[in-house]
């Protein structure tokens, strides 16, 4: 077990460090220079040059993307005229237009896009799950027909016009609930529940669908094999079955999916946030694309892969904890290497 958790972990830092270098050729070496962006308007090639040696762009590739990785590892200094400023690790920059540091930015945000992406996830888990085990067990009746309709309905709707609607129906028209603004938890938890529940609901539809797909068909493949016939010999409960050995057994591929979207949400969920007004990462990115604010989309960018990595590696953990055939199987792999 240990040496599987030390493979998953040597894995995970090496796409880490792959997706660092991929990063930093796509926005700092492609065509184009990233010290033009931040000199801005009515830049003079004299000024261009300082700034060009401030950023360290003026240096070899090898040593620019090496600064660049250093100062994510222990942090990086910054010339800023007769002072140097040091940007503590993980260091990602300073965005051009507020100078403030990028990792700033995004912790600022990232409490918003975690009640969104958290609470949307209960849902979409729930309401997919659910779904799909109804649809499964009653295959062929009204209940499976209607589970069907909608999740083909769902999975259609985009998820900006789900949000407007919702925002018309419920906001404008029934009054039901104000429009959203975003309330920290700690400061009033029912206002920060209330708030959200339009966001958590117009996120959770388009990805309860495609869950309910999953485990419907999970289930139905799993119902079909032998060891649940013989469950049925020996007498079990058809309870027993679903709950037991059905649902565990469609659950496992359901936990590599949570982890991409999970990972990718956190990373700002940009149409939803945008829709809504919620100040997260995802609107952060929005507006930092249409600024051309380079260091902040490229720590945003950054910090969706790390979250994708992190969440896949958990995934892979929970895969061991959950199905003992995976340390079956990876111990079994190394025995066959040694004796090849």
């Amino acid at each position: 077990m240990t040496s599987y958790l030390l493979r998953r972990l040597l894995g995970a830092l090496v796409v880490l460090l792959v997706l660092s270098a991929v990063v930093y050729a796509i926005f700092y070496l492609m065509p184009g220079n990233p010290a033009l962006l931040a000199c801005g308007k009515g830049c003079t090639p004299d000024h261009l040059k300082v700034i060009e040696h401030q950023m360290g762009v003026d240096q070899p590739i090898w040593m620019q993307y090496w600064h660049f990785l250093q100062g994510i590892v222990v942090g990086q200094d910054f010339s800023a005229g007769p002072t140097v400023d040091h940007c503590p690790a993980p260091c990602l920059g300073y965005s051009f237009q507020t100078d403030e540091p990028v990792l700033s930015l995004l912790l600022d945000r990232l409490p918003v896009t975690l009640s969104l992406t958290l609470g949307s996830l209960v849902l979409w888990l729930v309401a997919g799950v659910v779904a799909g085990v109804i649809s499964a067990l009653r295959r062929g009746r009204a209940a499976d027909k209607v589970v069907t309709v909608t999740t083909l309905a769902g999975m259609s709707a985009p998820t900006f016009l789900v949000g407007i609607l919702l925002l018309m129906l419920v906001c404008a028209y029934l009054r039901w609930l104000p429009f959203p603004s975003y309330i920290p938890l700690l400061e009033d938890p029912a206002g920060w529940a209330t708030n959200l529940i339009l966001p958590w609901i117009t996120l959770a539809i388009v990805q309860a669908a495609v869950y309910t797909r999953i485990t419907r068909t999970a289930i139905l493949e799993t119902m079909a094999e032998d060891h649940i016939r013989t469950g049925r010999a020996y007498g079990l409960s058809e309870r027993a079955i679903v709950s037991r050995h059905a649902l565990r057994s469609a659950l496992t591929p359901l936990v590599t999916l949570v982890a991409l979207d999970l990972g990718a949400l956190l990373g700002g969920a940009a149409i939803t946030e945008s829709v809504f007004g919620l100040p997260g990462l995802g609107l952060l990115l929005v507006d930092s694309v249409r600024v051309v604010d380079l260091p902040v989309v490229v720590g945003l960018t950054l910090l969706s892969g790390f979250f994708i990595v992190v969440a896949n590696a958990v995934a892979d953990l929970l895969y061991a904890v959950a199905d003992p055939r995976v340390k079956v199987l990876d111990s079994g792999r190394r025995r066959i290497r040694g004796t090849a």
